[in-house]
């Protein structure tokens, strides 16, 4: 491929990923409030594990549409799925019926993270691909602005409410609009035999032969149920200490996130894979333990439990995929990533999803106006004691012998 790409062809893949990752943010920041507002407890850790459970089904569906039909077309058909069922979710009446209309949705949207990035890839050179992928990180942070303007303009807040199911429908429509109009991207994966083995990464469970890389894997997946607790409930105790744009607030730590990111890459060459992993379980152990001063009166402790996510996210995941990759061998490497995935954003998220939502049930209840009070600060700190627990085991136990030509 050329090292140019097209202003046309650059404008339509931005808008692509600008809108994907929109479409998700904008009715997923306040969506732990939405459904306790609604007083659908029962349903709440259901509704809330869609996300995992998408997770977990991707790479099978991702496998199918590889191999038949054009991604670009698989995108829309996708987009226009998860309106429809954004739309439903919006006037659904009842917990069950919210869970079914956002796990149709989220079976629908999560393959589109790779999909989108394959169609990224596929039309532009590998260098240009971060300039791409930065408008995903945009979009999402953009969401913010629907809270933002409902409140400056109708005086009223949007969050916990349905009207961002419409919203995300509505964006849904643009992408699906958008991706019809990007480059044409023939399926990869035509004439290949379909492997579920495969699609899943489970051959990649050979590579926990190595001490490292099991150790690797063990902490990452424990480390998704402290790390889930913020990226689901986070809306829950921002209510209970009286703030009102949840969203907005939520994801100031994705607006810092696209600044840490640019540090990745340099960090890994002066401190080495090992060092820049920890680092990220560092910082969830600030954020936990800032959220737990933040449940007392500190509550500008909250914001920097806010802002430091950019960094758990940039040097614990992406760093975590980076080690993936090195310690793959080159006919592995998708089965490793694929591995990875399933682990964390797959079985690790959906068993956090539910422990986390009985850590709060336990140590929370619901007041007169529905939100949920209590010893938050006692919730804070059994995550912040899980988070330096993982912090130890990863510091004192992994040593990846790959870290001396890295960090040169």
């Amino acid at each position: 491929m050329s090292n140019s790409m097209p202003m046309g062809t650059r404008v339509k893949l931005s808008a692509m990923m600008f809108l994907q990752f929109m479409m998700f943010a904008v009715f997923w920041g306040a969506l732990a409030t939405y459904v306790t507002n609604n007083k659908w407890d029962a349903m709440k850790p259901w509704i809330l594990s869609t996300m995992p459970l998408g997770a977990l089904a991707s790479p099978v569906i991702g496998m199918v549409a590889d191999r038949f039909f054009n991604s670009e077309k698989v995108l829309a058909f996708s987009n226009i799925v998860c309106a429809v069922m954004l739309f439903m979710a919006g006037r659904a009446t009842t917990g069950v019926e919210v869970f079914m209309c956002l796990l149709i949705a989220m079976l629908f949207y999560m393959p589109t993270w790779s999909l989108t990035a394959s169609i990224a890839m596929a039309n532009s050179p590998a260098e240009q691909f971060p300039q791409i992928r930065v408008f995903g990180s945009i979009g999402w942070v953009a969401s913010m602005f629907f809270s933002i303007v409902a409140l400056k303009a109708f005086g009223a807040s949007i969050d916990g409410t349905s009207i961002p199911f419409y919203c995300g429908a509505g964006v849904a429509v643009a992408g699906a609009l958008v991706a019809l109009l990007c480059p044409a991207t023939p399926p990869k994966g035509k004439g290949q035999p379909l492997s579920v083995i495969d699609a899943l990464g489970l051959r990649a469970v050979s590579l926990m032969k190595d001490k490292n890389f099991a150790i690797f894997m063990l902490v990452s997946f424990v480390a998704m149920i402290p790390f889930n607790i913020h990226f689901a409930f986070l809306s829950d105790f921002l209510a209970a200490k009286g703030f009102k744009l949840l969203t907005a607030t939520n994801y100031i730590g994705q607006a810092a996130e696209m600044g840490f990111m640019l540090l990745v890459t340099v960090a890994m060459r002066r401190f080495g894979v090992k060092w820049s992993i920890v680092a990220g379980l560092v910082a969830m152990v600030v954020r936990y333990g800032a959220y737990y001063l933040g449940a007392g009166d500190m509550l500008p402790a909250i914001y920097v439990g806010i802002l430091v996510h950019g960094i758990i996210f940039g040097f614990f995941i992406v760093g975590g995929q980076i080690f993936v990759g090195k310690s793959a061998p080159a006919d592995m490497q998708s089965q490793a990533q694929g591995f990875y995935g399933l682990m964390t954003f797959g079985f690790g998220s959906l068993i956090g999803t539910f422990a986390n939502n009985g850590l709060i049930n336990f140590f929370t209840t619901r007041n007169a106006a529905g939100v949920l009070e209590g010893s938050w600060d006692k919730v804070w700190l059994v995550t912040l004691a899980c988070s330096a627990v993982l912090l130890v085991l990863m510091a004192v136990f992994f040593n990846p012998k790959l870290d001396e030509t890295t960090a040169g």
